[in-house]
C-alpha cells in the first residue's frame, strides 16, 4: 500500500522539466522551457514550463497542471498510476494494489506474435499474389499491409500448428487461443485460406486475428478468434493502441463498428478512430474510450442495425458523463463503404457536421411511428418527455421542447406542463435531502458502485441553477477538509449540504463512509481503498494538489456549506414557480406562493452571513 509519505517524497523529487522533457523536447528561454504541446495539433512552442514553480500551461488550448497532471493527460492514466511512472523515474517503488499481477501468459503472446509473422511472411510469397491482388483492389495498399500486419493463412500443406509443435508449444496452448483444431487427423490450423487481421489489445499486444474469405463463397465471410484467457472483446477496442497519440492531438475519438472500417478511415489520413468489432459497447471499454476523450463522435453503419447500435452505444457513453455526437451514413452504408463510394472528402465534411446525440435520439423514437395517428403520438412525446427530463441545461431543455413543439403541432405549454408532472412525480426529498440516499435493506453500506450509480436512489428535482465557479469552488473546498480533517467529517455528517456537481456528491459519500468505517482518512489508505473508480482517484488527487496553489481556510467552511443550501434553496424556488405557473386552484397558488416567499428569505439571510 502507498504511504503518505512515499507520495510527499515523489512530489519533493520531481522536477518538472525533467520529467515533460523525457517526453517532448524543451527549449530554455529566461526562466521558462517552452516546447510544443502534446494536447493539440501545435505548430509553435505554445506549452511553457515552469521548474520554479513545477506547473506547465499551454497558451493556446488552456492545458495547465503540475508533473503528475502532465503525466496522467499525457499518459492516459489515473492520479495512482501517474504515481508510480513518476515513482520509477525516481527509482522509487510503489507497491500499488490497484495493479493487476503478471498475468503469466507471456508465451501465449509470444505464440501469436509468432503466428503474425508466419501470415506476414505468407502473404509476400508467390502463393499470396492472389490475395495481395484481392487488398489491392479493395484499396489496401502496401503501406497499410505492413501498419496494420496484415498476413494470410494458407491451405493444409503450410501449417502454422505444425510448426509450432515442432517449436516445443504445447498442442493444447494453441488450441485454447484459438488457432488449431483437433479432429480424427490430428491437431490443425483453425484458419485456412484466409486474409488475417490481427486483433489487438490495449497496450499493443497481438491476442486474435479475424481471418477473411478472399477466394471462396460458400463459406462464412470472417471467422473471429474465440473468447480466450487473453482474448476479451468486452474489454478492448480495436486499433485503441494506435490512436491514443491521434486522439490526443485531436481532442476527439471516433467509434466504429468493424475493424475495416477503421482500417479505411486510417488509409486516407484519419488515424484517431477505434472500433468495438461488432459487439455492444461494454462499460469497460466506455471507460478506455473516456480515458482518452470526452469528445466522441459515433460513426456506425447506416442501418438499421447501425441506427440501434448508435442508441445503444451512445445511452452507455451518457451514463459515464460523455455526450457523443453522431455521424449516420446515408444508403445503409458503412464507413468502409462510404469512403470507397463518397471520397474522403464527403466523409469529412460528415464529421465536421455531425450532429448531438438528443438531436439523434429525437429521430430515433420517430422511427416505426405514424405520428399522424394519435396511439404513436402520444407514445413518441412520452419518450421525448423522458429524455428531456433528463436534460441539465434549462436553456437547451426549452430549445428541444420548443422544436418538437413546432415538428409535432402540440403546445409548448403543453409539453412544458408535462415535464413538471414527470419531475413532481420523481421528487421523494425536498432540501437537505442528498440523491444518496439509500434503501437501509441493501447488503452494501456503501451506496455507490464502479460506474458511480447509487444502487437506489431518491430522485429529486433537476437543478435549474447552474452550476457556477461559485458553486464548485465551494464544494472543491468542503471536499478539501473533508479529505484533511476526519473530525471535520463526523461534523458535518447531519449538516451536509447538497452538492450540485455529481461526481463531488459521489465523493463526499464515500468520504463519510470511509471514515465511518475505518476512523482515519489518510490520503494513501482512502486512494487504495478507491482502487479502481479512476474518477473518483483522480477528482481527489486534483483537490490535494489544488492546494500547493491556493491555501485553503478552515474558517471559510460555514460559508461554503451556506453557498451550497443557497443552491438547493434556489432550484426549490425555481421547482415552485414552475408549480405556480401551471396551478389553477387558487388556494394552492396562496401556498406556493407563501412558500416561494420564506425561501427567498432564506436566501437573503444566508448570503448577508456569508463571505465567499
Amino acid at each position: 500500500m502507498i504511504s503518505d509519505e512515499i507520495i510527499e517524497q515523489i512530489k519533493k523529487k520531481i522536477d518538472i522539466v525533467d520529467v515533460i522533457s523525457s517526453y517532448i523536447p524543451l527549449t530554455k528561454k529566461g526562466r521558462n522551457y517552452f516546447g510544443l504541446c502534446p494536447f493539440h495539433d501545435d505548430h509553435s512552442p505554445s506549452m511553457s514550463v515552469s521548474k520554479e514553480k513545477g506547473i506547465y500551461t499551454c497558451f493556446v488550448c488552456g492545458a495547465t497542471g503540475n508533473a503528475i497532471t502532465f503525466v496522467m493527460n499525457y499518459e492516459n492514466v489515473s492520479y495512482l498510476e501517474a504515481l508510480k511512472i513518476l515513482g520509477e523515474k525516481l527509482g522509487i517503488n510503489l507497491n500499488l494494489n490497484t495493479y493487476k499481477k503478471k498475468d503469466n501468459y507471456d508465451h501465449l503472446y509470444e505464440i501469436y506474435e509468432f503466428s503474425n509473422k508466419f501470415y506476414q511472411n505468407n502473404l509476400n510469397t508467390i502463393a499470396g499474389h492472389e490475395a495481395r491482388d484481392y487488398l489491392k483492389n479493395r484499396g489496401i495498399n502496401e503501406d497499410i499491409i505492413k501498419e496494420f500486419k496484415v498476413g494470410l493463412a494458407l491451405g493444409f500443406d503450410k501449417s502454422l500448428t505444425k510448426l509450432l509443435i515442432q517449436k516445443g508449444y504445447k498442442e493444447q496452448d494453441l488450441i485454447d487461443i484459438g488457432l488449431t483444431n483437433k479432429n480424427d487427423y490430428g491437431y490443425q490450423d483453425l484458419f485456412l485460406n484466409r486474409i488475417m487481421f490481427p486483433l489487438w489489445n490495449t497496450e499493443g499486444k497481438i491476442i486474435g486475428y479475424s481471418g477473411r474469405i478472399y477466394n471462396q463463397t460458400d463459406t462464412s465471410k470472417y471467422i473471429n478468434t474465440k473468447e480466450t484467457v487473453i482474448f476479451k472483446k468486452g474489454l478492448n477496442l480495436y486499433n485503441y493502441h494506435r490512436a491514443r497519440n491521434a486522439v490526443r492531438m485531436s481532442g476527439s475519438i471516433i467509434i466504429m463498428e468493424g475493424f475495416m472500417d477503421v482500417i479505411r478511415a486510417h488509409s486516407v489520413g484519419i488515424y484517431n478512430v477505434v472500433a468495438t468489432m461488432g459487439t455492444a459497447l461494454t462499460i469497460e471499454q466506455a471507460n478506455l474510450i473516456k480515458k482518452l476523450s470526452h469528445n466522441v463522435i459515433l460513426c456506425f453503419d447506416g442501418d438499421k442495425a447501425g441506427n440501434k447500435a448508435t442508441f445503444a452505444c451512445g445511452n452507455e457513453l451518457v451514463n459515464i458523463g460523455i455526450n457523443p455526437k453522431v455521424v449516420r451514413l446515408e444508403s445503409n452504408l458503412d464507413p468502409d463503404e462510404y469512403i470507397i463510394k463518397f471520397g474522403v472528402k464527403k466523409f469529412q465534411e460528415k464529421l465536421d457536421n455531425c450532429i448531438s446525440f438528443l438531436d439523434f435520439k429525437m429521430n430515433y423514437y420517430k422511427e416505426g411511428k405514424n405520428l399522424n395517428n394519435n396511439e404513436d403520438l402520444s407514445n413518441y412525446v412520452n419518450e421525448i418527455i423522458l429524455e428531456v427530463k433528463n436534460i441539465e441545461d434549462e436553456i437547451l431543455r426549452e430549445l428541444t421542447l420548443k422544436k418538437i413543439s413546432g415538428e409535432i403541432g402540440i403546445s409548448f405549454e403543453t409539453l412544458m406542463s408535462k415535464l413538471f408532472n414527470e419531475l413532481n412525480n420523481d421528487t421523494k426529498a425536498l432540501i437537505g435531502q442528498t440523491i444518496g440516499n439509500v434503501d437501509e435493506n441493501i447488503e452494501d453500506t456503501n451506496p455507490y458502485t464502479y460506474d458511480f450509480k447509487p444502487k437506489k436512489v431518491v430522485k429529486t428535482f433537476r437543478p435549474k441553477v447552474s452550476v457556477t465557479n461559485k458553486y464548485m469552488k465551494a464544494e472543491r473546498e468542503i471536499l478539501y477538509f473533508m479529505l484533511t480533517d476526519k473530525d471535520l467529517v463526523y461534523k458535518l455528517k447531519s449538516d451536509l449540504p447538497y452538492f450540485p456537481t455529481q461526481i463531488c456528491r459521489f465523493l463526499a459519500h464515500e468520504i463519510m463512509y470511509f471514515v465511518e468505517k475505518y476512523d482515519t482518512i489518510a490520503s494513501s489508505d482512502f486512494l487504495n481503498y478507491l482502487n479502481s473508480k479512476t474518477e473518483l482517484v483522480n477528482l481527489v488527487g486534483e483537490i490535494l494538489d489544488s492546494n500547493d496553489k491556493k491555501k485553503y481556510s478552515i474558517e471559510e467552511i460555514p460559508d461554503c456549506i451556506n453557498v451550497l443550501k443557497n443552491y438547493n434553496l434556489k432550484n426549490e424556488i425555481d421547482r415552485l414557480n414552475a408549480l405556480l405557473k401551471t396551478e389553477s386552484d387558487l388556494e394552492k397558488k396562496i401556498e406556493l406562493a407563501n412558500r416561494i416567499m420564506s425561501l427567498k428569505m432564506g436566501v437573503e439571510e444566508n448570503e448577508r452571513n456569508q463571505n465567499v
